[in-house]
């Protein structure tokens, strides 16, 4: 599951009734009610559970940070009691917050010191990475799954964003069975090169003098870029060339009109290896 299923869903335009300002999106009250009692109907405690996490993470984060939330205070502290439940549930028991909502964890990060937007994201971050890694590995493990897993030490690369769109990806495609699914499974490809883009380009690192920062969809300038200040030099011109061409046959089956299974495999197993490439990049030499 992903942040935005714990959303409901909005009325298509078509709709007669649809109303002139919608406001913002209304949090499932219902799901997290449904999720708190006991496992859901149609998704395991590990897959909400790393769904749910990464909507509490993002959250936090943007109330700390001065972002614009789209939970409000009784709601964050509804997904959090979920959250929990879950966590404890599938067996996790070090995963523990200091706070039950967004007044709480103000005042969490006050008596902390943290007084910046980092140390706020740092503090989040000690809290809730543990627990991304630990779900996602446990999403691995039940996965028996026919794609690469990479040669790294680590079972992650330790990005959450990354690795939870990598595990929405082994389970598309373990179930995957017609035309549809595999272009879905192309689309999932393309979705980890957003994310890859979105992790590794750092505009004040990798811009040059009066460029302007590519959106996150240019993921091959991005990644590319990334890659060039990492090893720079024509001698490493081919990795260039492995990131642009991993990416490229990302979209061809995204776009595909009958791509295969082995076609599909392919490029889930290169957009795999790529973000652990990567992720091996942050490395010392």
């Amino acid at each position: 599951m992903k942040p935005d299923d714990f959303f409901l869903d909005r009325p298509h335009r078509d709709n007669p009734l649809w109303p002139d300002d919608l406001g913002p999106r209304r949090v499932d009250d219902d799901l997290l009610d449904r999720l708190r009692r006991g496992p859901l109907d149609d998704h395991d405690d590990v897959e909400a559970a790393i769904g749910l996490a990464r909507l509490a993470h993002e959250e936090l984060e943007r109330f700390g940070t001065g972002g614009g939330v789209e939970l409000a205070e009784q709601e964050i502290r509804i997904a959090l009691i979920a959250l929990n439940a879950v966590v404890r549930r599938i067996g996790i028991t070090t995963f523990e917050l200091p706070f039950r909502d967004f007044a709480t964890f103000k005042g969490h990060w006050k008596r902390n010191g943290c007084d910046s937007y980092q140390s706020r994201r740092d503090l989040l971050n000690d809290l809730f990475l543990p627990l991304h890694d630990e779900l996602i590995e446990l999403e691995n493990e039940a996965l028996s799954s026919t794609l690469a897993q990479p040669i790294s030490p680590r079972p992650v690369t330790g990005w959450a964003g990354v690795d939870a769109e990598i595990a929405e990806l082994r389970r598309h495609f373990q179930q995957a069975k017609t035309e549809q699914d595999y272009r879905n499974v192309g689309n999932d490809c393309v979705i980890i090169t957003e994310a890859l883009s979105r992790q590794v380009f750092d505009p004040h690192l990798h811009l040059r003098d009066r460029e302007t920062e590519p959106p996150v969809g240019k993921t091959k300038v991005r990644i590319e870029r990334y890659i060039e200040d990492a090893l720079p030099g024509p001698e490493n011109a081919e990795l260039r060339k492995l990131a642009r061409s991993a990416i490229e046959f990302a979209q061809l089956i995204k776009h595909r009109s009958t791509p295969t299974r082995r076609e599909a495999g392919i490029a889930a197993d290169t957009v795999i290896l790529l973000a652990n490439i990567l992720r091996r990049l942050q490395e010392p030499a």
